[in-house]
């Protein structure tokens, strides 16, 4: 169940709302600043998005800004691609991230590559939104969490909120960048509540937060592994372990400084990821940390992450497959006895 999270992260005029709304009230907001920003994907006009983060917008700004597109992902973003290299910023739905890889070429060899390509002569200002998460019925064809994949392509810069208010600051300085944007949204977030600061609010991309600082040892994670990392740590609070969570908000660039900080401070680290281990984002940020941190840790760096198959659609196997309080208070514990964690 999402909780409310009220990360005190905000000044001034605020309101309260959740991701999903959030998200609809920075596209809201910046088209009305903006001409040049448009929103088109798969029933986003019509029908609102698949999770109703476009809801009203056609209304408002007409079929000329919101455009609903063939069931085509690289058609959808290499049209995006020839608009933004044009001048115009859209902002592309993908509705599940398992089809991202149908636009591969797009986005990856396109895309991420214009401006290197031209030595900095063209700009690619494009935002691709598209959500994730293991969850049941989803299946091997909605459900993957394949956000580690895309580090590996440089040109690319990938965000992915957690709060309600990070979902506004990370989407608008998004559509502002001038080269291309991932927006890895949640499942399991988009109805979690907090404060929104009201007009202008920009949270820089690739700078990570401390959601909750502590002493004994860091969880460095993102997207809905947040909620549960900050559970599990008010269990090992009741057994005397002071838990800090890094909440990398950006993926790519990663916030080298903070995370580092932070497991200095602690000299326990543990990464969490919703996502597969074997090549994935977790391995990175783990081998960040024993090549810049090797003797000053107190253990190994410890991973946590899916089991290395498709998503099926039972629950129980999906509650098998992604990581659980359980596991992380196990691994926790273990680590802080001088265990492998494992």
């Amino acid at each position: 169940m999402a909780k409310p999270m009220t990360m005190g992260e905000t000044q001034g005029a605020v309101k309260e709302m959740r991701v999903q709304e959030a998200l609809r009230e920075t596209l809201r907001y910046e088209m009305a600043r903006d001409g040049r920003v448009f929103v088109m994907g798969e029933d986003v006009a019509l029908f609102g998005g698949a999770y109703g983060v476009t809801r009203g917008l056609l209304q408002e700004f007409g079929e000329s800004r919101v455009l609903d597109t063939p069931i085509s992902e690289a058609g959808i973003i290499g049209l995006a691609v020839g608009a933004a290299i044009n001048g115009m910023r859209p902002v592309v739905e993908i509705q599940f991230a398992d089809l991202l890889p149908l636009a591969m070429d797009q986005l990856a060899s396109h895309a991420a590559r214009y401006h290197y390509m031209t030595g900095g002569r063209v700009n690619v200002p494009m935002v691709v939104r598209t959500k994730f998460a293991t969850r049941p019925g989803g299946g091997p064809s909605h459900s993957s969490c394949n956000h580690g994949a895309f580090i590996h392509f440089p040109g690319l810069k990938i965000i992915m909120p957690t709060t309600p208010a990070d979902a506004k600051g990370l989407l608008l300085s998004a559509i502002r960048d001038p080269n291309p944007v991932l927006c890895f949204e949640s499942h399991y977030l988009y109805g979690v509540r907090g404060p929104v600061p009201e007009g202008e609010y920009l949270v820089p991309i690739g700078k990570a937060v401390v959601r909750r600082a502590g002493k004994d040892l860091t969880i460095v994670t993102c997207g809905g592994m947040v909620l549960k990392a900050d559970d599990a740590a008010d269990l090992l609070k009741q057994k005397g372990i002071d838990i800090e969570i890094v909440d990398l908000r950006s993926l790519a660039p990663l916030d080298k400084e903070t995370i580092l900080g932070s497991v200095a401070k602690t000299k326990r680290a543990i990464v969490l990821d919703e996502g597969p281990m074997i090549g994935g984002l977790s391995a990175e940020i783990a081998a960040m940390i024993q090549e810049n941190l090797f003797s000053d840790l107190k253990g190994p760096v410890v991973r946590i992450g899916a089991q290395p198959i498709p998503p099926p659609h039972s629950p129980p196997l999906v509650d098998a497959m992604i990581p659980d309080i359980d596991q992380i208070v196990d691994a926790v514990m273990r680590l802080a006895e001088g265990g492998r964690a494992v």
